[in-house]
């Protein structure tokens, strides 16, 4: 039967709450549903090789369970400070019986970059997924509040992270690959407080299109996602003023904010064979919010 999608998975309604930056997913409240209960997997991806950034909570998370749910092996990168995150996810990738891989450290890093490409490969065998999640929100009262570090900061995460790291690892696709980037929403609809935020989404977007054009020319398909209000622990990790928590996502159309494994399928679609003529597609997922 059916399922009205407004009451599918619970409504958010979180108190005012803060974390230290970047966040757990641990210690959200209410909790994020990630899929480690209610992602079934079917065999999508068996045999394919993925390494997600930002794949140890939030969105990142969902996507490294559905996929070793749907038969690959998996590659994370994080932060340091997230271990509790990661050690979670990983378990649920052994738990798919597939082979995981934790590789933490700081994108804002060109070495690691580098070397997160390199140790993937050869931790999985190859690489014939790359999912550019891993992203930087600080919320600030206007462009003229944003302090110069900090925009350096988000830049260096957002874009030069994911240049460095996409950079690396096309050489070990081969046709039959996917790459996928996470935007946003708000690469359409940028809110005051997230200006440098919703531009790198923006970037993103325009690389994704960019890329498609560019590498489909040897068999590899490059698309984007955009979310829209999602429940993770950017959110409550000064990646929203504290009056935007209560509540949070409940403007949307849908009526509430999405939960990271209301993702999930998106992206095992545009990694998949499914998607075959799939090419520089930004798929929005926004709970109703229009973007182009």
């Amino acid at each position: 039967m059916p399922q009205d999608p407004r009451t599918l998975y619970p409504t958010v309604d979180p108190e005012k709450q803060t974390q230290p930056e970047p966040g757990l997913d641990v210690e959200l409240s209410p909790q994020a549903d990630v899929g480690l209960d209610s992602y079934k997997g079917s065999g999508r991806l068996q045999g394919r090789k993925a390494l997600i950034t930002g794949g140890d909570s939030g969105i990142g998370a969902a996507v490294a369970i559905a996929y070793a749910r749907e038969g690959a092996d998996v590659a994370i990168a994080y932060l340091p400070e997230e271990q509790p995150d990661a050690d979670r996810v990983i378990q649920a990738i052994e738990d798919a019986g597939q082979k995981a891989f934790a590789f933490p450290g700081d994108l804002k890093d060109a070495e690691y970059c580098r070397t997160l490409v390199e140790k993937t490969v050869e931790a999985l065998g190859g690489l014939d997924i790359l999912v550019n999640n891993a992203s930087r929100q600080v919320w600030a009262e206007g462009l003229t509040n944003i302090d110069d570090d900090e925009f350096d900061k988000t830049m260096q995460v957002n874009l030069y992270g994911t240049f460095r790291v996409t950079k690396a690892a096309i050489p070990h696709l081969q046709p039959g690959s996917a790459i996928i980037f996470t935007s946003s929403v708000q690469a359409y609809q940028p809110s005051e407080t997230l200006l440098d935020y919703a531009m790198t989404k923006a970037a993103m977007n325009n690389l994704s299109k960019g890329l498609a054009t560019s590498l489909i020319g040897q068999g590899i398909r490059v698309n984007a996602v955009a979310p829209g209000p999602f429940w993770t622990p950017l959110q409550p990790s000064h990646g929203q003023p504290q009056e935007k928590i209560e509540g949070f996502g409940q403007h949307a159309p849908i009526g509430r904010a999405g939960h990271p494994v209301e993702l999930a399928g998106a992206y095992v679609f545009l990694a998949s064979d499914e998607a075959s003529y799939v090419v520089g597609e930004t798929l929005g997922v926004t709970g109703g919010s229009p973007t182009p």
